[in-house]
């Protein structure tokens, strides 16, 4: 009787695990992605590297393995929207070839956070783009999507709460500065606008960016708000871009190529805070 018990419940087991297997829909795509990542180790492992030529008077080529060394971590964090419908829609693009185009971690609505690329491997999710000296925006930040259309949806309390508690680990992991947790549209004015009327200011008070002080002081008559919004990261190349995506992170109730005073006013504040 116990033997035939325990053939049933393993029966069932197994019959639950070829069940879980079948419907799993990245199984091909996790493949390629460990398929990449054992690529990768055995670039970083070959002795010398592969296929370097080392500029050099003699035709030998030399390698002395250092004992001092270690892996890129990241330094920024970029928040995006994926101007998608939903969780599975964002997942099968970053999971489609033709795209081009991936992330380290999406948050779901519901506070749901799936992970895509290895915190220390590149993802692509930054572009073209440029802020303060950095222009390879990819090859040292994470990228976070949040699951959301861009347009109608709401930031729901679980998907904000979740992406906190995201920050709080990667801030503590990799050291990242406050000030280096920033949007997409940050990074690329004028080609980006995301994340729209983002809670920056709920993000900046655990530490996770920077946000202007309740009360601000006036501006000095001799103050260019382009030299601060510069001091801040942003690239002037196209000053109304820059001023539009200044708004989009800051201001959000208008993202027009105009300063106001108060605009002024932010910009002086947080042209301080980066001094």
């Amino acid at each position: 009787m116990k033997s035939n018990k325990f053939t049933i419940v393993f029966l069932s087991s197994a019959l639950l695990f070829l069940i879980a297997c079948s419907t799993y829909k990245y199984k091909a795509t996790d493949k390629v992605y460990k398929n990449n990542a054992k690529s990768f180790s055995k670039i970083i492992a070959a002795t010398p590297p592969e296929n370097q030529q080392m500029n050099s008077l003699f035709n030998e080529q030399y390698f002395v393995g250092t004992t001092n060394m270690g892996i890129r971590k990241p330094n920024f964090v970029m928040i995006h929207h994926t101007a998608q419908d939903s969780l599975g829609q964002t997942l099968r693009t970053f999971t489609l070839p033709r795209t081009g185009t991936s992330s380290h971690y999406v948050v779901s609505r519901d506070g749901k956070v799936v992970q895509m690329v290895n915190d220390y491997l590149r993802a692509q999710h930054a572009g073209a783009g440029k802020w303060g000296q950095v222009t390879d925006m990819n090859s040292c930040s994470i990228g976070i999507e949040m699951d959301n259309n861009g347009t109608t949806d709401p930031w729901t309390d679980a998907q904000i709460n979740s992406l906190c508690a995201l920050l709080k680990t990667l801030k503590k992991k990799y050291s990242i500065p406050a000030a280096n947790f920033i949007g997409h549209a940050d990074y690329a004015p004028g080609r980006k606008n995301d994340p729209k009327n983002f809670p920056w200011k709920t993000l900046a008070q655990q530490g996770y960016g920077l946000w202007y002080d309740d009360v601000l002081d006036s501006v000095p008559e001799n103050f260019d708000p382009m030299v601060g919004l510069k001091v801040i990261g942003y690239n002037l190349q196209r000053p109304n871009y820059a001023i539009e995506a200044f708004k989009i992170h800051y201001v959000q109730s208008d993202i027009s190529p105009i300063l106001t005073e108060f605009d002024k006013q932010v910009i002086y504040n947080l042209y301080r805070k980066n001094l």
